[in-house]
């Protein structure tokens, strides 16, 4: 996420999205527990992403989505105030995985109900980032490359992309996406929910 602020006080989306972390685990009656036997993330780390303590991974919540199941953009919307119909490039959501050099901008205005949603994506050159499962299984994804190359797997198939490409798929199980020209890579991701 990015930090604003006083340094030592949370971001507040950080605080916004541990909040509804909090909430989705509270609906379902579940303990830190109980979600870290299922997340396959430690009660410390849930713990402490739900107090705002961290900021969380890009791989943290899409096992949290998974468990969810809500793609990433679905809870980062849910963490912001009413959805509007246009949201001007100065007011999209912007979230950073620092450790991973990974940028994500939310494009499309924010709504719970509407399945498909634009991403614009952003990999320091050299980046990998993996995902061991999809956060909603059978996710349709559609990449398209505007900078940059980008070497992306899915399942077993991998499939080397430059500028101008752009990928179909639907994820069922493991991705990764490796950034490997000299500079980063920017890409669009068009997320539709089954």
């Amino acid at each position: 996420m990015r930090h604003q602020g006083n340094v030592g006080a949370p971001d507040p989306v950080d605080a916004r999205l541990g909040a509804r972390l909090a909430e989705l685990r509270a609906e379902r009656g579940w303990s830190l527990g109980e979600l870290a036997e299922r997340s396959g993330i430690s009660r410390s780390t849930l713990s402490r992403a739900e107090r705002a303590e961290i900021s969380p991974t890009a791989a943290l919540l899409n096992r949290l989505c998974a468990v969810h199941g809500r793609t990433m953009s679905q809870l980062l919307s849910e963490v912001e105030a009413e959805p509007a119909p246009l949201v001007r490039a100065a007011e999209q959501t912007v979230w950073e995985d620092r450790t991973a050099g990974f940028v994500r901008r939310s494009v499309s205005p924010p709504h719970a109900g509407l399945r498909g949603e634009l991403v614009e994506g952003r990999l320091a050159a050299g980046a990998d980032l993996a995902y061991d499962r999809p956060p909603v299984p059978g996710l349709e994804q559609h990449l398209w490359v505007l900078d940059g190359a980008l070497d992306v797997t899915v399942g077993q198939a991998a499939h080397h992309l430059d500028a101008g490409d752009c990928l179909r798929m639907r994820v069922w199980g493991a991705t990764r996406f490796c950034s490997t020209g000299p500079g980063e890579a920017r890409y669009v991701l068009a997320v539709v929910r089954p």
